[in-house]
């Protein structure tokens, strides 16, 4: 894991995500595929959506983000269909279908943002299986101590309750009625967990399963960490019931949707 990308998905890459639930792609996009994955990233801070959130912080610094922007395509759609990340996904599963789900912007700068809870994305989506990746682009070069973590394997346990980022307990359940466990202190005992991260600089790519439990190192005064997720969906991901108001945030989607079924409506953009 790691080593130099090539351009194209190799077996050991495909073995590693399926085991690892998440691999490291240096140079995977080229000059002009960040970009245009930037511009997607200044139209979402132009067009904030009903999910735009600044997290409590306990210092002057900024945690924005935002996601399910309804009108997300008009400003990721172009971007989207020239991409190379929907045919790198599809490599990785080794099935050739991939349709977009949603995007998330995030910010942090200004003084020390508070670290990103750990959590498991699949916690807060009502989607699992084989076929799910989460593409996650930074703007800004990133130092391995600064960076996304991850518990390697972690895709293939269990599911936790979500972490509601709560200042001051970041395993506080956003579901507390619900039978999921509560998320682990692992900054607790890192010790105890497989955690792997790495220094990213612009046109790395790290793909992730969102069943991976991950967070995000604080970000120090005077630095900035720009990033940008991309979520996808292949044709074995089934709809799978979570508590609350679990994503996606398709209107009527949920009511037509029960346990098992292919994972599909007609508003996700089929890139594949």
């Amino acid at each position: 894991m790691g080593a130099i990308f090539g351009g194209a998905i190799t077996q050991a890459d495909r073995e590693a995500y399926a085991r690892d639930g998440v691999v490291f792609l240096t140079g995977a996009l080229d000059a002009d595929a960040v970009a245009a994955a930037q511009a997607a990233w200044d139209w979402s801070l132009a067009h904030p959506g009903p999910g735009a959130t600044r997290f409590a912080q306990a210092t002057e610094g900024t945690f924005y983000n935002d996601l399910y922007n309804p009108d997300c395509l008009t400003g990721y759609r172009a971007m989207l269909e020239a991409s190379p990340i929907p045919a790198l996904v599809a490599d990785l599963w080794g099935r050739p279908e991939v349709w977009f789900m949603y995007e998330q912007v995030f910010l942090k700068e200004g003084g020390e943002a508070r670290r990103t809870p750990w959590h498991q994305d699949s916690s807060y989506l009502a989607v699992a299986g084989d076929d799910l990746a989460v593409a996650w682009i930074t703007f800004d070069p990133v130092a391995k101590a600064d960076s996304l973590e991850f518990v390697r394997g972690s895709h293939r346990g269990t599911l936790f309750n979500g972490s509601r980022f709560e200042l001051g307990d970041d395993t506080a359940p956003l579901y507390p009625n619900a039978d999921l466990p509560r998320m682990p202190d692992i900054e607790a005992d890192r010790v105890a967990w497989d955690i792997v991260s790495w220094a990213v600089k612009p046109g790395d790519l790290i793909v992730f399963h969102p069943a991976t439990l991950h967070g995000g190192a604080a970000t120090h005064g005077g630095r900035r960490r720009r990033t940008l997720t991309l979520r996808f969906f292949g044709e074995t991901a089934v709809y799978d019931p979570r508590p609350g108001r679990p994503g996606p945030r398709v209107d009527g989607f949920h009511a037509r949707m029960k346990a098992g079924d292919p994972f599909r409506d007609p508003s996700f953009l089929r890139l594949r």
